[in-house]
Parts: structure tokens; sequence; C-alpha cells
């Protein structure tokens, strides 16, 4: 008898969505992901931890669960961001190992068909497809270790050459949102762009109801840092103003004034309509950021955390090009801000797409359902 190998089709497919926990952006990022494998019918586990891992669980709360620990980054409260990033390196170093660990156990425990990593290094197995999601081909490095840059490029693509293939969520030409971040270095050979992944959508029916909307998120102390320099000004101005802290582990709701609300977190659908309803929106210039802003085509305010390379030259970057205005954290004073943000006309809407997207994940899909059998012929 002679043994065949045939195919036979596994009506759900399994997949490990695992976002980075420094800051929210890479969590919000994946759940334009997390809607559309859900559309398709495939069986979703979200690993993550910190903050990441409490809006996710707010956004999906019937999606299964892991507690997957992150490298808990913290930035210094001064800008002394390189030998603080430099001495955090085994830590860091130590977590990838962790998780690459981690995830050997996970597949086998969960029978899991695929893995989607959003920014976790360590997320990488050769016995199944494992998707690596970044719009950092190129890692900007301080003043100090521009030297290095070249030499971070070829470790950032060694690593990314281990997974089954690289999502870029940023356009291919030279209209694009990353700029040197993926359009400067020769893309790893497993790399391709899938457009920009956002969870919001436009409504032009919606009514203004702020003058100002401050979206906070990253590491701490940094948050926690901003949002007192911001809470202490916006009570000197008569604007309408509500505040998002970005702490989704906290359930709060403060009335501060007339004109000043907090809240500690707002689900997708609460936040798509609160930048909807703001005249100017006032926050990091995460990349996840950028993307939710060209899709609601909104002017803003950037305040980069300080010392955070990829921020900074985003922010630069968008002044350029006469898009946004920016200043740092550093002497910000709030009204000179809204006053020199009238010149910048903000994000031009620009028309909706995921279909790139889709065709990468019904890529991904078909080729999990597709397991290898053995039939006695």
């Amino acid at each position: 008898m002679e043994r065949e190998k045939v195919l036979t089709l596994n009506p759900r497919a399994r997949i490990l969505v695992a976002p980075l926990d420094w800051g929210l952006g890479h969590a919000t990022r994946c759940i334009p992901i997390i809607r559309e494998l859900l559309e398709d019918g495939v069986d979703v586990i979200i690993a993550a931890d910190g903050r990441p891992y409490d809006l996710l669980r707010k956004e999906f709360p019937a999606l299964t669960f892991i507690r997957l620990p992150g490298f808990s980054i913290e930035y210094p409260e001064r800008n002394q961001i390189v030998s603080k990033i430099i001495g955090q390196i085994p830590k860091i170093m130590a977590g990838i190992v962790r998780e690459h660990r981690a995830l050997k156990g996970l597949t086998k425990d969960l029978s899991i068909d695929a893995v989607i990593s959003d920014n976790r290094f360590g997320l990488f197995l050769r016995n199944i497809p494992c998707i690596y999601v970044t719009h950092q081909i190129g890692i900007m490095m301080p003043g100090q270790l521009q030297w290095a840059s070249r030499f971070v490029y070829f470790l950032n693509k060694t690593i990314i050459q281990k997974y089954t293939a690289c999502w870029i969520p940023d356009y291919a030409g030279e209209n694009n949102l990353s700029g040197r971040l993926s359009h400067f270095y020769p893309l790893p050979k497993n790399a391709s762009f899938i457009g920009p992944l956002t969870r919001f959508k436009r409504n032009s029916t919606v009514a203004k109801e702020y003058d100002i909307l401050v979206i906070l998120s990253g590491p701490e102390p940094q948050r926690t840092v901003l949002e007192n320099i911001v809470m202490e000004q916006l009570k000197t101005v008569p604007y309408k103003s509500l505040v998002v802290r970005g702490i989704p582990e906290k359930n709060q709701h403060i009335k501060f004034s007339e004109s000043i609300t907090a809240v500690s977190s707002l689900e997708s659908e609460a936040l798509n309509r609160a930048m909807l309803a703001s005249d100017i929106i006032l926050s990091r210039p995460g990349y996840s950021t950028l993307m939710d802003l060209e899709m609601l085509g909104k002017r803003a305010i950037f305040i980069p955390t300080p010392g955070q390379t990829e921020q900074e030259y985003l922010a630069a970057n968008l002044l350029q090009k006469g898009t946004v205005y920016s200043h740092q954290q550093e002497n910000f004073i709030l009204v000179e801000a809204l006053e020199k943000a009238k010149q910048y006309p903000g994000f031009s809407e620009r028309k909706s797409d995921i279909s790139t997207l889709k065709v990468h994940l019904e890529e991904l899909i078909a080729r999990v359902q597709e397991k290898p059998s053995t039939t006695v012929q």
C-alpha cells in the first residue's frame, strides 16, 4: 500500500493576533485586522499585555484573551532617552526570547494555525505562517547614534525576514504617511504595503461638539507628564474640551468644569464620533494616530514624546509639508499652538480602501485552511 498526502479543509482557521505593549497604537491598528478576520469566520485569539490588553478586551469581550507579557518599556521624565533605552536592552532581549518560547507552547495548547504580530519581535515559528506588521523598516536613531542607523536597519531586516511575511500599513507610492521609516531603505524580500489600517469611518452628519479633543497615549511617565501640562492650560482657555486619558484599565468620567470633561478611555465607536465632532485634535504623533486622522480628514496639533525619534520625525515631516502644526513638549503653550495651527489645513481625506488588506488576509486564511493529512490508498 502506498501512503499519499492529501489536503483536507479545516472549516475554521484559528489565528493569534498579538500587538506590542509599547503604547496603544499597535493595539488600535489591530482592530480592523481582527474585524476582518471575524467577518471571514476565523477564530481569533488575542495575546497582549498592559493597556493594549485592556483596550482590546473592551473592544472584543467575546474573544479569547491570553496575557502575553510585553517589554514594559519606560521613557525618562527628562530627555535622557538614549541612556534609558540602552539600559533596557537586556530586558528587551529577554522579552523577545520569552515570547518566542511562549508562542511554541501556545500554538500547541490552543491549536493555533497562524500568527499576526504587530511589532513583537519574537512571535515567529517555522511550522505555521507568521505575519509581522510594522511601519518601521528603517528605525530612526537619535542624533548621538546616527552612525548606527544602517546597522540597526540590517538587524531589523534580519528579524523581519524570520517571518513568513511583513505587512506595512502604508501606501506604496510617494504620497505616503511613513516617509523615511518605510520608504528609504530597501524593503525586506517578504515585505509588502497593505494600505493604512484604521478602525474609524467618516460620517459627515456628525455635528461639532468640542473645540478641542485631547487624546493621550504612550508609555509612562511621559503620558502623565503631558496630561498634567495640557490639563493645567485647558483651565485657562474658554474652549469646550474633551480629554481621553488613554488608560483603558480604568473607567472614569470626570467633569472638571462646564468646559472640560475627561474620560479614562473610549471604545472605537465613541472615539470615532468624538474625533468627528471636534474642531481640532491635540495628541502625540503616533503612526496609528496619523492613519486615523487621515481617514477622518482632521486638523491637529502634535506634541512628540521627548526623545522618541519616530514621533519627532513624523511630526517634523508633516510640519515641513505644511499639513499639521507641532511643537515640542518643553515650553508648550496651548494658546500659541492653537493660533499657529490655524495656518495648517490638516489631513486631506483619502478614500478608504482595505481591499489590499482583504486580499492578504484571504491568502493567509486559505493557506492555513489547507491542512495536510495522511490517508491510506
